[in-house]
């Protein structure tokens, strides 16, 4: 048997303005917004530019209840990682995007690593991972 994880789900306040942050603060791809009529919803799907990786799909909070956990859904930890195989690069486009690094970069054991923010306040992990860590064989 063979079982992959497809998506991530982000809970997000607005489907317009988590695609406007993800693809031009951070270059994601829009790879699909799809107008779903049966549940008034929109099928919503990015992901980093040349990824082969699992995909995010933002869904929009539909009840109270679930807008509570925009920009929280991990409680504060660093909730979703994105990888790179160039730290320094990615670091500076993002600075220079508006990003905000709420971590400052640092060299561990795993590789070079720095936290920031998206639009709601989840948190992220810039990390490119050292040449012997498991992780770094998975990247494109």
């Amino acid at each position: 048997m063979k079982q992959n994880i497809a998506h991530i789900a982000l809970v997000v306040n607005d489907y317009d303005e988590a695609i406007q942050f993800y693809t031009e603060k951070l270059d994601f791809i829009l790879i699909e917004d799809t107008y779903q009529p049966e549940q008034d919803k929109r099928w919503v799907v990015i992901a980093p530019p040349n990824s082969t990786g699992k995909t995010v799909l933002l869904a929009k909070a539909s009840k109270p209840v679930q807008e509570n956990f925009v920009g929280n859904q991990a409680g504060g930890r660093v909730f979703l990682f994105l990888a790179t195989d160039d730290f320094e690069r990615d670091y500076n486009k993002l600075l220079a995007k508006g990003v905000t690094f709420v971590r400052d970069p640092k060299t561990a054991d795993y590789g070079k690593v720095a936290v920031f923010k998206d639009l709601y306040g989840n948190l992220w992990d810039l990390i490119q991972y050292g040449e012997n860590h498991i992780m770094q064989s998975r990247l494109p």
